[in-house]
């Protein structure tokens, strides 16, 4: 059974093999990965060796002190929030080999190809399709939206319709998608914020093995249910310290900025950091329970908490700062290799946070979930569930 004692032994005999100070960066992340300390949790030869998650935060205390370098997860969040729990829980002996290690180590970037332009909230309405050709692959043809990442992606969890004669959610099968592959074409999306961190992603005749769909022909639902969970658990829920974030940032302009503050903003300030701080520590519940198995619906909570946390805790900040909370740095199109939701100025973060609630999931879906699924409330009247989906109106 691996302990804290010999995850800190494993530790100590990477950085002795591959010292910080003269190692590549992309050789030490390799040899972490061999090494099982990539992600602890997962099985050996895979990045982990089986631990509990939780002794994780060990062997990164280890590293971080002795300089190591990290994999940069703000710009391969996708990939390690979403994708990997996915391939690992779905994916054959084969896919978990050829994806997982250049994953992690950030050779390959990912990006998500679910939403589209008529399937959002409701992502079982999706329209894209894929056809099996004489030979046994895929063939696919439709249009993607709000694809963070998809100008710097090698690789794309894709759901696609494979069967339009059978309800929504039983037509659709999940994929690996290359996106360098010739009918993949990325248009940049521009924001309120004059940045263009999300894409529309057009797929022509976009040709896919079928050795690299994830789970079984028409269980496309159920795949990506596991890709969804994760996702809001990684939004939603990152360990941050305490007065860390949002709330972070604007407590620090409170202190810096005596003279603009008010009895009114001051209550409401103290409010916020509570709701942040009861925010923090549910999230750290949260996160032991992931020790146990897979993450439920209770990480959708977390994601509606972040979402109208960080709106709340941004426009108190615009609010606070007067004339200066209304400038504007630069409008200039930017693309993005990550996303930085407390970057910037106060008049970005809070254009940026107007997304919170519907990427993700928008906050409408998810309050559904935690009513249907953690408070066991009944469900609302749907009329859609045993219609095929090809004789849906739209």
């Amino acid at each position: 059974m691996t302990d804290a004692a010999d995850l800190r032994r494993r530790t100590a005999a990477l950085l002795a093999a591959h010292p910080v100070a003269t190692t590549d960066r992309l050789d030490f992340l390799r040899a972490r990965f061999d090494a099982g300390l990539a992600w602890v949790h997962f099985p050996e030869g895979l990045g982990g060796l089986g631990a509990p998650r939780a002794l994780q935060a060990v062997v990164d205390a280890e590293l971080t002190a002795a300089g190591a370098p990290d994999n940069d997860p703000g710009r391969i969040g996708i990939g390690l929030g979403m994708a990997a729990p996915t391939v690992l829980r779905y994916g054959t002996e084969e896919q978990r080999r050829r994806f997982l290690r250049p994953l992690w180590t950030g050779e390959e970037v990912w990006c998500q190809l679910f939403s589209e332009p008529g399937a959002g909230s409701d992502l079982a309405g999706l329209a894209t399709r894929a056809v099996r050709d004489d030979g046994g692959d895929w063939v696919v043809d439709g249009q993607k939206v709000w694809t963070s990442s998809a100008h710097l992606a090698r690789w794309a969890i894709l759901v696609a319709r494979t069967d339009p004669t059978v309800p929504k959610h039983r037509g659709m099968t999940y994929f690996v998608c290359d996106m360098t592959d010739p009918g993949v074409e990325v248009r940049p999306l521009r924001q309120i914020t004059g940045e263009a961190e999300f894409n529309e992603v057009f797929l022509t005749g976009v040709k896919i093995p079928d050795a690299h769909r994830l789970g079984e022909v028409g269980d496309g639902w159920r795949v990506a249910q596991t890709t969804l969970m994760n996702e809001r658990v990684a939004i939603g829920g990152a360990r941050t310290p305490r007065e860390g974030g949002m709330v972070g940032v604007a407590a620090a302009a409170w202190r810096a900025h005596p003279e603009l503050r008010t009895h009114d903003l001051h209550q409401r300030l103290l409010k916020l950091w509570v709701d942040a701080e009861v925010a923090r520590l549910t999230g750290e519940r949260l996160r032991q329970q992931l020790t146990q198995g897979q993450p439920g619906p209770e990480g959708s909570g977390m994601k509606l908490a972040f979402a109208r946390l960080a709106q709340q805790i941004s426009g108190w900040e615009v609010e606070f700062r007067g004339e200066d909370g209304l400038t504007y740095d630069d409008w200039t199109l930017r693309r993005p290799e990550g996303v930085d939701f407390t970057g910037r100025v106060a008049g970005y973060r809070y254009l940026r946070a107007k997304g919170n609630s519907i990427e993700g999931g928008t906050s409408e879906v998810l309050l559904n979930i935690v009513a249907e699924h953690v408070l066991g409330l009944p469900p609302e009247p749907r009329t859609d569930k045993d219609v095929a989906w090809k004789d849906l109106p739209r």
